[in-house]
């Protein structure tokens, strides 16, 4: 028995808006800890003119359709929506899901997205410098919403960057994702501590959340040695839940 988190991250892409309801319901029935989208407006590979849905419309669906989960975007590019207006939004869904809602948010990478929607690409530290200025206004907005959050709305910040973006995570986040290998993914969680030391935070209070493949559930036991709390399966259609359902029961045996 372990108490690692089990969750399913459904690609919005080269997919129907019906069958990415019946895959968060039954992922969801499955009693999986949590359901993110990503948040993208093109698809990340495949046909790159394939079907594709805008993640946090989609979030609203999924948090009347859903009742055990926490849901979110894996994760939210901090570039596309103003900062006082992505609170309001997420308070708004965590109202619809009664208080099941993680803000996930990263600076942003699919240039694509960018230049199609007339945002302004900049280079990675700008974007990043960008995430830096947007999260206490975030925060500082979240607390003067009426009403404010149902729950306690976690901040979750996905990426890597040793430098720039694990030091936000040490001062701002609840939760932070990341991908393997296991080895890679404990590389930068080793760091992560060293931020927490270096800002006085306490690590234990950051879970630490990795995205994985399909193919990967069988090395679970490895991502926990190396410090996973929780792990995402990556998926797209045909949404494959037995991979997560393998990964849930090998869990909790």
């Amino acid at each position: 028995m372990t108490n690692l988190k089990v969750g399913v991250q459904l690609h919005p892409q080269a997919t129907s808006v019906a069958n990415l309801r019946e895959a968060w319901k039954a992922a969801d029935g499955l009693g999986v800890d949590s359901i993110w989208v990503w948040d993208h407006f093109y698809p990340l590979y495949g046909d790159p003119a394939a079907a594709h849905f805008e993640a946090y419309t989609l979030l609203s669906a999924m948090a009347v359709d859903t009742s055990h989960a926490s849901i979110g975007a894996l994760v939210t590019c901090n570039s596309y929506r103003n900062p006082e207006l992505l609170a309001d939004m997420s308070r708004t869904i965590d109202h619809l899901s009664d208080g099941r809602f993680t803000l996930g948010i990263g600076s942003g990478w699919f240039e694509r997205d960018y230049t199609e929607y007339g945002y302004e690409f900049g280079t990675a530290i700008e974007r990043l410098h960008l995430l830096r200025d947007a999260l206490p206004v975030i925060e500082d907005r979240l607390g003067k919403l009426t009403p404010g959050p149902v729950g306690s709305m976690p901040l979750l910040i996905g990426g890597s960057g040793e430098k720039v973006t694990l030091k936000l995570v040490a001062q701002h986040a609840d939760a932070w994702n990341s991908f393997g290998p296991p080895d890679n993914f404990a590389a930068k969680n080793a760091i992560l501590d060293q931020w927490c030391a270096e800002v006085g935070r306490d690590p234990k209070a950051i879970e630490r959340t990795v995205a994985i493949n399909p193919g990967d559930v069988d090395d679970w036991e490895a991502f926990v040695e190396a410090g996973a709390d929780h792990l995402i399966v990556m998926t797209g259609d045909p949404f494959d839940l037995d991979a997560v359902a393998k990964l849930r029961e090998a869990t909790r045996a």
